[in-house]
């Protein structure tokens, strides 16, 4: 990218805040940098995955670390003391107009991913994004929409996409291992829900921490302490995070659109309990129904969700042979056979064992999930997690929490039309930002 090119920086955030951002298009091709070029880069978020993105990121070749915003200031410490020369902000608006940058990594709340993200792609950055791409399927859309037309690198903070096992379990789905697929379990215990009522309160801020920046796009309310929302259990409400499902499912369903080429679901069904006014459900069971393909025993394939308590069937357990179920994970079920892909670092296993006992995995090679993102900035690799496979992928993630809001109500959905058979339902596909916190583009 030629990151000297910067039409109207200054000018595109200054609004921000109390107008819509007037962001300019770029004009004319957006370069990758050659590889002696040192890739300047800046981080929104300081703490938590924030932190482990940009030590990662930091930790490759030719890389240097310009700046990072936090809205809370105390999480800034470890960061001043790793990265001495970064200049620290605590609103990113202020960051994106001062600094000269080429890329960014957006490790903030899921309800900050698409207005930092998409501002930042307005000005031509490269943006390694957590997951879930974005808090809405309309933001998830446009994130897409936005890197493709602006022809800059992306990569959603999917790392276990780039590991070794999970690329040996796409490849032995490919390769028929296990025949046409019939049925798919996925499943996480996580508990990011919480049933109980909001607490009626209002607690003192804490000193260098910016409410009013953290909230964002969001509603106004009180700030409330106790960490009811920052710096974790935002997860846990509806305005901010995504449940469980939306934490996790980027992770376990990512192999599964990888290995399948999953179009969008035709369906979705939730037959878990419903979220409260305020904050995700509990044990979730959200079943999502996909139209079939060459790789697929039916016309239809459904995979079915577990978060919590909630849990696969022990007949489906039983397929696994007696063997230890893991902490989380999917078991596929094809016609030849049964796989068992465990989340993160333990391959893929067989069933019937005694039929597959003398099956050699095949080789495939592993990256390092940051690195790639680093070198595509270059121009010397490409990302296999960019918005375009991120979109969809997350988009099906959030469908599932919408349909957690209409129990046992099966929820058609018309990805063209991005609407949902259900009326009702369609009002939480795209929420309205607050007075004077609108993006354009999104």
């Amino acid at each position: 990218m030629n990151s000297h090119h910067q039409p109207s920086r200054r000018s595109f955030l200054k609004t921000l805040g109390t107008a819509a951002i007037a962001a300019p298009f770029l004009t004319g091709r957006l370069l990758a940098l050659p590889p002696s070029r040192t890739l300047r880069h800046a981080s929104f978020g300081a703490g938590g995955m924030a932190w482990a993105d940009l030590t990662q990121i930091a930790n490759c070749t030719n890389v240097e670390i310009v700046a990072i915003c936090d809205v809370d200031l105390k999480r800034t410490v470890e960061a001043r003391k790793r990265f001495p020369n970064a200049k620290i902000y605590q609103d990113w608006r202020e960051l994106l107009d001062k600094e000269t940058i080429d890329s960014v990594n957006v490790s903030t709340p899921d309800h900050m991913h698409a207005p930092i993200g998409v501002s930042a792609m307005q000005l031509g950055k490269h943006v390694y994004g957590q997951k879930p791409l974005a808090h809405d399927i309309y933001e998830v859309r446009r994130m897409a929409e936005i890197a493709r037309k602006n022809k800059v690198v992306t990569q959603m903070g999917i790392q276990i996409h780039s590991s070794v096992y999970y690329r040996m379990g796409v490849r032995m789905v490919q390769d028929g291992t296990i025949g046409k697929i019939k049925e798919i379990h996925s499943w996480c215990p996580k508990s990011w829900g919480d049933m109980t009522a909001k607490p009626e309160r209002t607690d003192p801020v804490p000193t260098d921490f910016d409410w009013n920046l953290w909230l964002g796009v969001c509603a106004d309310r009180p700030f409330i302490g106790d960490h009811y929302y920052h710096p974790g259990n935002w997860r846990k409400r509806l305005d901010f995070g995504a449940g469980t499902l939306g934490d996790m499912g980027c992770h376990i369903f990512d192999p599964l659109f990888e290995a399948l080429n999953l179009p969008a679901p035709i369906s979705v069904r939730s037959e878990g309990p419903a979220p409260n006014q305020w904050n995700w459900a509990l044990n979730g069971k959200v079943i999502y129904t996909f139209a079939g393909n060459n790789q697929t025993a039916g016309k239809t394939l459904p995979i079915t969700w577990y978060d919590g308590t909630s849990k696969p069937a022990a007949e489906v357990i039983a397929l696994l042979e007696g063997e230890a179920v893991p902490n989380t994970g999917s078991i596929l079920i094809g016609t030849e056979g049964v796989m068992l892909l465990p989340h993160a670092d333990t391959r893929p296993a067989l069933y019937p064992a005694a039929k597959f006992k003398d099956f050699k995995l095949p080789q495939v090679k592993g990256a390092r999930h940051w690195e790639q993102f680093v070198n595509a900035c270059r121009g010397e690799d490409k990302t296999t997690a960019d918005f375009a496979f991120a979109s969809p992928l997350t988009e099906a993630i959030l469908l599932g929490g919408i349909a957690t809001r209409f129990p046992q109500t099966t929820l058609e959905w018309n990805s063209r039309k991005m609407k949902f058979s259900l009326k009702e339902a369609n009002t939480f596909v795209r929420r309205d930002y607050r007075r004077g916190w609108s993006v354009k583009g999104l």
